[in-house]
């Protein structure tokens, strides 16, 4: 039982941590990346769908990123689609392939980032807080039902302690990467 309770906590932990990840990784940084695009949904025959599967994604260098439709009749869509994702991105359709130019960013706009990046990592980090204060309420409620001793309980609430310590220190440098990406471009 104990064993178990830990595990998940470590499992919702590790998906706290993944969810501060992916935020981070949307965050432009004034460097092409085809993981900017991940979250743009095109109008494709009526479906919405990914634009990572309506056309092939690349980087001919670090400030283009080239969308190559497999169908041209869904150029203009996703020439919208990226236009509308609030990336502030402005692509350019030559017909064939749309091109994303990724403006370089100036000073005021990288200590943007940086604020919206520790905010990420702060939301992160109490939902891993909150997760170490369910599990061990949860302890507490099978510590009664259970009848485990009260000393196992503790000892599951330092590994919950240690877990916590773990993913937020994980969180930590998932910041510090990101400030430094951030402001050295």
């Amino acid at each position: 039982m104990i064993k178990d309770i830990i595990k998940e906590t470590d499992n919702k932990m590790h998906k706290a941590a993944e969810h501060v990840r992916n935020e981070l990784v949307r965050i432009r940084t004034g460097k092409a990346t085809t993981t900017l695009l991940d979250g743009i949904k095109v109008d494709y025959y009526g479906a919405l769908t990914p634009l990572n599967q309506v056309a092939n994604l690349s980087t001919p260098d670090i400030h283009t990123i080239t969308v190559q439709a497999w169908d041209k009749s869904v150029i203009p869509a996703i020439e919208k689609a990226v236009f509308n994702s609030n990336l502030g991105l402005n692509p350019i359709n030559d017909g064939n392939l749309v091109r994303i130019p990724i403006p370089p960013l100036n000073e005021e706009r990288r200590k943007e980032l940086v604020k919206l990046v520790k905010k990420h990592a702060e939301d992160g980090k109490i939902a891993v807080r909150n997760i170490r204060r369910d599990e061990i309420e949860r302890l507490k409620k099978a510590e009664k039902n259970e009848h485990f001793s009260e000393d196992d309980r503790k000892h599951a609430e330092a590994e919950i302690q240690k877990l916590t310590d773990k993913h937020i220190n994980e969180i930590d440098l998932l910041i510090q990467q990101k400030e430094k990406e951030i402001m050295e471009v």
